[in-house]
């Protein structure tokens, strides 16, 4: 589609009380506004161009982050209102700055996260091709107070936009569909007449919808566009309202995963983003967060109360307990109970990081163990290695990471310390409790402890008499 998104995403937001920009907010760890521009995105609209304002610096680094003009079909930009005159003020900024003037434009809130493209698309197909000038996005809401009310005209066509203030009871009453806040419009007609919204009123700024009873006083035909789910024009204005909009995306996302052959326990305790994949036969126990561009392929379990963040996750894998931040977990691999996969973690097919684990830049490899009580920084273990309890790679020396190697088929005792840079040959043994501050060859037994004192008699001799 050749159609154009503008997402306001300038306001203050003061009910959040937050230092920072509204838009930023995160619905199952994705920025509001990112809710938005993805769901243009994937409507077909080759151009998004995002208003900034407040905080603009921190929306633009979101913007920049999430899309770098490789990632996604269409462009991504960002345009600044310097000063905040109003929504009609906003819009006229970005066609001065971009000099859109022809196709569908669609005006979108940055805090209408549950926005679908199929909205979208039928939103921007009621201006497509010179149809109609404009189309206002409705809904009806469960309570519709507080939302303006659109009073139609016999052949259906908008005839006004009424505000919540300024409604009777009778048309408090009758009037059902709700403004979402949105607009589209024939691009041309609105280059043509956005300069005559006017800012006569109390606050003294320039109001979008002020732009409907423009058109039609120039002959244009305006209509509504009514969202199919009416969640798809509520908004974000408040705390509360950021928790229950959380809610409903976690329900359709986890609804979507449920119709596709994944199994929840419990999917009110499962939390996954919008841009997670999950193969079929997939398990989640209850507590499952699943968040970023984490994959989980299929058989594989996952909870309860583990957290994933830009986590590929294999088939056949069982992660139990576990925190893992971008971390590669391959086919059948285990991990946990109360386990920590720090950035750069590897576990390799068949590996194994156990109960209080941490592993930090490291690879497993395939079939080796780390049981339990370990910590794995800045190493490369190789195939059928066992760590004993409490082993260490020391890889910190208070100013610089240092790197370890284990080789294959290595047995490191318990309570090992390898003070790295240091490696350990292929199939040695390093006995329990040792400190391995040089290198050990392949094949060797290798020992780092003071040898064992025994004074007898000691004991009974300074037990204290009473």
């Amino acid at each position: 589609m050749d159609a154009t998104a503008i997402v306001l995403a300038a306001g203050a937001g003061t009910r959040m009380k937050s230092k920072h920009a509204k838009v930023a907010h995160k619905i199952l760890g994705k920025p509001m506004v990112c809710w938005v521009v993805d769901a243009a995105l994937a409507a077909g609209c080759n151009r998004v161009v995002v208003v900034v304002g407040n905080r603009s610096d921190e929306v633009r680094a979101l913007i920049a982050a999430a899309y770098d003009g490789t990632s996604c079909a269409g462009t991504v930009e960002c345009v600044e209102q310097t000063e905040r005159l109003g929504t009609a003020h906003a819009v006229r900024v970005a066609l001065e700055a971009t000099g859109i003037d022809a196709g569908p434009v669609v005006v979108l809130n940055g805090d209408l996260p549950l926005i679908g493209a199929d909205t979208i698309r039928a939103f921007a197909g009621t201006v497509e091709g010179g149809a109609n000038a404009g189309a206002v996005l409705t809904f009806t809401p469960p309570d519709p107070f507080g939302y303006g009310r659109v009073e139609l005209a016999a052949d259906g066509s908008v005839n006004r936009i009424i505000e919540q203030k300024d409604c009777t009871p009778e048309q408090a009453a009758e009037l059902l569909e709700c403004n979402a806040g949105c607009y589209a419009f024939d691009g041309a007609l609105l280059a043509a007449h956005i300069g005559e919204v006017g800012n006569d009123n109390a606050q003294g700024e320039y109001y979008l919808p002020d732009m409907v009873e423009i058109l039609k006083g120039h002959g244009e035909s305006v209509v509504i566009s009514h969202c199919e789910d009416y969640r798809d024009g509520l908004g974000v204005n408040s705390r509360a309202q950021l928790a229950e909009l959380a809610c409903v995306a976690r329900e359709r996302i986890n609804a979507r995963h449920l119709a596709a052959g994944v199994t929840m326990w419990d999917p009110a305790q499962v939390w996954i983003g919008p841009d997670v994949e999950i193969a079929p036969d997939v398990e989640l126990l209850p507590q499952v967060i699943l968040m970023g561009a984490t994959r989980i392929g299929e058989d594989s379990v996952v909870g309860p109360n583990s957290r994933l963040t830009d986590t590929m996750v294999g088939t056949g894998c069982v992660v139990d307990e576990t925190v893992a931040v971008e971390a590669q977990i391959d086919d059948g691999a285990t991990c946990g109970p109360r386990a920590y996969l720090r950035p750069a973690a590897h576990l390799c097919e068949g590996a194994k990081a156990g109960t209080h684990v941490e592993i930090k830049k490291s690879t497993v490899g395939r079939g080796s163990k780390v049981p339990h009580l370990s910590y794995v920084g800045d190493a490369t273990i190789g195939e059928g290695v066992n760590l004993g309890a409490g082993t260490i790679t020391c890889n910190y020396d208070g100013a610089k990471k240092w790197p370890t190697t284990i080789g294959d088929g290595a047995f490191v005792g318990s309570s090992t310390m390898l003070v790295a840079p240091v490696n350990v040959g292929a199939g040695c043994v390093i006995g329990a409790g040792s400190v391995i501050t040089e290198d050990v060859s392949a094949g060797a037994l290798g020992l780092g402890r003071a040898r064992q004192t025994e004074i007898p008699g000691w004991a009974d001799a300074h037990k204290k008499t009473k």
